[in-house]
């Protein structure tokens, strides 16, 4: 007993985040292994269609549960699209929805036991803040066409100053794609890490027992407060990811 628990006690709360290959997989030279990061990916986009599906094809006039919840978030990103962009960003609606869905369901996967969060990896999070960073650059230029340059440079400022504040409208412009997927990294990755590291206490005092045992209470009770406050934390940081790609859309196409 005392091996076991001294393992689970040194094991790092990091562990979680590790990326573990499931099928090694190498083609021309290049690894393209399925590991627990793409399959727990994959599963988010599976559940995210298939909740979808069911809604469309069981909608009812009267809905029920899983229909309401849909229908919220639903409601929640036509809400960031009206607010944000207005009328002309009902064409982006499919694309914004798509991201904010695909988010929640890999914050919420994360929060069970034994599973992996996709998003409490950088290199996911920056990635996909990239990708979107480039869509909204290329439809940047199809609408402005050269003028989309102007972008870096405010109306009314002195011609002696432009240089200098075309270069820190630039570096801040190139600093949003960092500060996007940083955000939701940061906040995920620094709540799982809490939760494990109180998750290991309790069960310690547990194993040892005797007074313990009932002083683990304590922590136990702080420790579900920190499983709701993370469940929070997913929602608002698939609406905070959400929210800041409808600002970035729009200052494309409105510009200054």
């Amino acid at each position: 007993m005392y091996n076991i628990n001294k393992s689970f006690f040194l094991a790092s709360p990091l562990e979680q985040f590790e990326i573990i290959p499931i099928l090694p997989i190498e083609l021309f030279g290049f690894n393209i292994s399925i590991t627990n990061a793409s399959l727990f990916l994959m599963l988010s986009v599976a559940l995210s269609i298939f909740w979808s599906s069911l809604v469309i094809y069981n909608n009812r006039l009267v809905p029920k549960n899983w229909q309401s919840v849909k229908e919220i978030f639903y409601d929640t990103t036509l809400t960031l699209v009206q607010d944000n962009l207005g009328k002309k960003g009902y064409a982006y609606f499919p694309f914004i929805f798509t991201i904010f869905t695909i988010i929640l369901y890999c914050n919420l996967i994360g929060m069970v036991p034994y599973s992996f969060t996709v998003t409490s990896h950088i290199a996911f999070t920056f990635s996909l803040a990239l990708s979107i960073y480039i869509g909204i650059n290329i439809i940047g230029f199809r609408t402005h066409g050269i003028k989309f340059f102007t972008i870096f440079l405010p109306k009314g400022v002195p011609l002696f100053i432009v240089p200098l504040v075309v270069a820190i409208e630039f570096v801040s412009y190139i600093v949003k794609v960092f500060t996007i997927s940083i955000r939701l990294f940061a906040n995920m990755t620094s709540g799982h890490t809490l939760l494990k590291i109180i998750a290991g206490f309790v069960w310690t005092m547990i194993s040892i027992g005797g007074i313990f045992l009932y002083l683990q209470i304590i922590p136990l009770i702080l420790l579900l407060a920190l499983v709701g406050l993370e469940i929070g934390i997913a929602l608002l940081q698939a609406y905070v990811f959400t929210l800041l790609t409808c600002i970035y859309l729009n200052d494309v196409l409105e510009m200054h």
